[in-house]
């Protein structure tokens, strides 16, 4: 798995966790996949993600989204 899928997988991960957490708990987790996405759409304008810079940390090889 390189960056690039890693940094999708999370962000998919979180957006249907905070889905079903808003439905079994409490509707405010949908202000995490509001997060979520404001933070996917900040990282392909500047081209800056903290979740690619955490994986990077943990040795996954990069990709060509995030360098």
């Amino acid at each position: 798995m390189n960056l690039d899928r890693a940094v999708m997988a999370f962000a998919g991960c979180v957006v249907l966790g905070s889905l079903a957490l808003s439905q079994l708990h409490s509707p405010y987790w949908l202000l995490l996949t509001a997060f979520a996405g404001f933070n996917m759409i900040q990282a392909s304008v500047t081209g800056f993600c903290p979740a690619a810079i955490a994986f990077k940390a943990f040795g996954l090889r990069g990709g060509c989204a995030f360098k």
